[in-house]
């Protein structure tokens, strides 16, 4: 019970900085270079990509980072499912793909 209140905490944060950034990828190492890409289309904004990845997670998001990966830019998604098991999964942030999941 305490771990999932933990896990709803975590979550109402997170959506509590992006409601307050509107909707853009709030936790970019570069703000700036954040929003130039969505504004030019290199990526879609964080609500998007939840909105598409939502059914494919095996629990609950505690934490959010975009980061440029080679010259592709990529959201990485911190999930813990109903166990207390930890998935870093990274998703394109162009295409709302998974691309890759792993157990931490």
């Amino acid at each position: 019970m305490y771990l999932r209140l933990c896990r709803v905490r975590a979550l109402i944060l997170a959506v509590a900085f992006l409601a307050a950034d509107g909707g853009l990828p709030a936790f970019a190492r570069d703000h700036d270079d954040a929003r130039r890409a969505v504004e030019a289309g290199e990526i879609r904004p964080l609500t998007d990509i939840l909105n598409i990845v939502k059914g494919k997670l095996p629990g609950d998001i505690v934490s959010v980072k975009l980061e440029r990966e080679a010259s592709a830019w990529m959201y990485e998604l911190r999930v813990v499912d109903d166990k207390g098991r930890l998935f870093e999964i990274h998703v394109d942030a162009r295409s709302g793909e998974v691309e890759r999941t792993k157990e931490k």
